[in-house]
């Protein structure tokens, strides 16, 4: 596994960073040497975050904890995460075996606004993946995310899944 190691507003000391290797060594069970970590640590004011998201053959795992103490809050993520592979392990074996070794790249692009009360301040970009919709509430909910963005495999169009304030789901698919 490759991890990335990334600070904001404090700086990393080498111990901690060989905890975080230490910690993160543990995941190579569950992924192979193509699996890509990120971990960004972010201290504001008492407030230490940690923020974990993990690549893996077009799946990711995403956690984020806040605590006073940075080691507490980066192995709660840690759990998390081991907690979301554990979960769905055997749920995403079956897709891993299956996908294909090409994958499509997405992107998103945004136009220029007339209007400056429009500003633009993240852009991402992501494969898409085509998926089922069931798939696609399951990635949604490994992220932690109120929606998700996916290519659905039975229809091959472009659709999104959202979380409903009654803790139902939602589907959003376009119409010609």
């Amino acid at each position: 596994m490759n991890i990335t190691t990334n600070s904001r507003k404090t700086s990393i000391s080498q111990s901690f960073n060989d905890t975080i290797e230490k910690r993160m060594a543990k995941f190579n069970k569950y992924f192979e040497d193509d699996a890509e970590a990120n971990i960004t640590i972010t201290a504001e004011g008492s407030r230490q975050t940690a923020e974990i998201t993990v690549r893996y053959r077009g799946f990711i795992y995403r956690a984020e904890k806040t605590e006073t103490d940075i080691l507490l809050a980066f192995n709660n993520a840690a759990d998390l995460i081991d907690r979301q592979i554990i979960k769905n392990k055997s749920k995403l074996n079956w897709r891993i075996k299956k996908q294909e070794a090409d994958s499509s790249e997405g992107y998103t692009s945004y136009d220029d606004f007339a209007d400056e009360e429009y500003r633009v301040v993240k852009e991402k970009q992501f494969a898409l993946k085509p998926m089922s919709t069931k798939e696609a509430i399951l990635q949604m909910n490994m992220l932690g995310h109120n929606f998700f963005v996916f290519l659905n495999e039975d229809t091959s169009t472009v659709c999104v899944v959202y979380h409903r304030k009654d803790d139902d789901y939602g589907l959003i698919s376009p119409q010609y």
